[in-house]
């Protein structure tokens, strides 16, 4: 046992351990050799600018293939089958104002709503679930061919106040009664859906097509693409830039098949569920990690299928400036919690013999590489790449590399504007059509503040990475604060 904590202890250290080594032997060499430094910043910067346009061009593409594919019948493309759609949406505190779209939303989907079970699951330690329960049976009780209202005890026995623990209960809820009705585990198709979910009408015919096509259904999630559309037209500008780069960054993985993890809103198999035993009731990040479940589970033969359909959800905002930064803090230091799969997996590697090494050794680079260059790539290219110039002093500035180093980090400023220009037009293209009662001058806004950018990056890009692997490295683990929403900000 304590050499099992050791281990986990060791792998929870790791990932802070490196980006802020990184990061300080950086600031050291500034000081104290600035020409080392120096070369390590252009290098650097050059990796920067072939990472750049390469994940530029796989957006670009990813594009192209949500435009080609948003028109598609999926529905008619389907082979005959006979799938059901199970769809739980856990819920902690989300009102009415936030559930009602998502169901209305599944309710006018292009898909036979006798194939459609809907759960809501709801946590009982939430005084207003029991009504709110009620207001939704009465409305939506007759829309699909079953609908639930489950309600997670708190509490329980090894389990943590997570997502995780609330869908577990419900999925298990969930398989009684349908069991009971005659519908096997095999024939069911899961959708896992944060509340403020909306899909695309032809979601759950392409979700069908891609499982029924699928070589390996039940070894296979299923992910689409999020965009956060609901109320982007609504949500000031620093909280829309954030989430609009979210999602190009997920849209950009959808495009990197043997990288490709799930995120947020996503589908599997319910048998893969049942069979890897629900997801991990005492994680944070319940979203990716029960992809790396069923990863081990099946010794590695498990893969995500890109959906290229969007989910839209809402942008997380207050009416204050100060409060809206503090909640997009707080979720991408959420997200950045991912890095609690990085141990998990690495326990399951060393408790796997049958995953082969050099499948254990990419994916397992993978993930902690993920993590560390999200931790570092912005206090480098923000904060430490000035310091060779500001404490070489003269002599330094009037050597090659000096002189060099400026001009490498001028062309890294000109492609990053190149790619901003690409970006703002991508981002014009996914935007809903504008609502009536907002400004056509909105959309000079809504370009124009792409210049926030910097300061988004100094607030929202290395930071909640850094917080979320230093808190893991000292044995502070986070607990799960869903990012509160309303349509009505307070």
């Amino acid at each position: 046992m304590k050499e099992n904590n050791l281990r986990q202890r060791t792998f929870e250290i790791i990932p802070g351990f490196l980006s802020w080594g990184i990061i300080s032997t950086l600031v050291i060499l500034a000081f104290i050799n600035p020409v080392a430094c120096a070369v390590i910043i252009l290098v650097f910067d050059f990796y920067w600018i072939i990472r750049t346009i390469y994940l530029t061009t796989l957006l670009v593409m990813a594009h192209h293939r949500l435009y080609r594919e948003r028109s598609k019948d999926w529905l008619k493309a389907c082979p005959k089958n006979n799938f059901y759609h199970l769809i739980i949406f856990p819920v902690y505190k989300e009102g009415l104002d936030i559930l009602r779209p998502s169901l209305e939303a599944i309710n006018k989907c292009h898909y036979p709503k006798d194939k459609i079970i809907v759960a809501v699951a709801f946590e009982e330690r939430n005084p207003d679930a029991r009504n709110n329960a009620r207001v939704l049976e009465s409305e939506f009780r007759d829309s699909f061919h079953v609908y639930l209202s489950t309600f997670h005890p708190a509490g329980i026995a090894g389990e943590k106040p997570t997502k995780g623990a609330n869908a577990t209960w419900a999925a298990k809820e969930a398989k009684v009664v349908l069991n009971k009705a005659g519908i096997r585990d095999e024939d069911i198709i899961l959708s896992c859906f944060d509340a403020d979910t909306c899909v695309n009408k032809e979601y759950f015919g392409c979700l069908t097509y891609h499982f029924a096509k699928s070589p390996k259904p039940h070894q296979s999630s299923y992910q689409p693409m999020p965009v956060y559309n609901n109320n982007i037209w609504q949500a000031p500008s620093f909280a829309r830039l954030v989430e609009i780069s979210s999602s190009f960054c997920q849209m950009i993985e959808g495009m990197r098949l043997e990288k490709f993890v799930t995120f947020s809103s996503h589908s599997m198999s319910f048998k893969t569920l049942v069979d890897i035993g629900y997801w991990p009731v005492d994680m944070v990040s319940d979203d990716s990690v029960i992809y790396w479940k069923a990863f081990l589970f099946y010794k590695g033969d498990y893969r995500v299928i890109p959906l290229y359909l969007t989910v839209s959800m809402d942008i997380a905002y207050s009416n204050s400036f100060i409060k809206t930064i503090k909640m997009q803090y707080k979720q991408k230091r959420r997200w950045a919690w991912g890095v609690e799969n990085f141990p998990f997996l690495m326990n399951g590697f060393l408790s796997d013999r049958d995953i082969p090494l050099i499948k254990k050794v990419r994916r397992g680079f993978h993930l902690l590489e993920t993590h560390i260059t999200w931790a570092v790539w912005a206090v480098i290219l923000l904060f430490i790449g000035p310091l060779p110039v500001i404490f070489g002093g003269t002599f330094f500035n009037q050597m090659a590399i000096g002189y060099n180093l400026s001009k490498i980090t001028g062309l890294l400023l000109n492609f990053t504007l190149f790619t901003s220009l690409v970006w703002i037009v991508l981002s014009r293209l996914i935007l809903p059509l504008r609502p009536k009662e907002v400004s056509w001058f909105k959309n000079i806004i809504m370009t124009m503040e792409w210049f926030l950018v910097p300061f988004i990056i100094l607030i929202l890009g290395s930071t909640p990475a850094l917080d979320a692997q230093t808190h893991l490295a000292l044995g502070k683990y986070m607990e799960f604060n869903p990012t509160p929403k309303s349509k009505k900000m307070v």
